[in-house]
């Protein structure tokens, strides 16, 4: 929500910061720049692009792509890997006896 349409104690404020920094001649860019240094990013409708933001935004296509890798990965290393472990000497005697009838 912009600070306009926001009934939140937060929006109260920013809207009596803007309109004090407006009065007091700051132009738009001053005022964003201020707000933003002392609330954060967060605080912005449409927050600007920087690296901070690319890594928020980034940061979970990121894990997703390393989490389906080392899957991928495991996965592989298992497929060509024997399970159990070798038949004894009797269990390959039955065995071939089994096979044989």
């Amino acid at each position: 929500q912009s600070i306009d349409d926001s009934n939140a104690d937060l929006a109260k404020d920013l809207r009596l910061l803007v309109r004090e920094r407006i009065s007091d001649g700051d132009s738009d860019e001053a005022v964003l720049t201020y707000i933003v240094s002392r609330y954060g990013e967060f605080v912005l409708l449409k927050p600007r692009v920087s690296m901070k933001t690319g890594l928020l935004w980034g940061a979970p296509l990121l894990l997703i792509l390393a989490g389906g890798l080392s899957l991928l990965v495991f996965a592989r290393n298992r497929a060509g890997k024997p399970t159990g472990s070798k038949l004894t000497a009797d269990e390959q005697a039955k065995l071939s006896e089994l096979l044989k009838k």
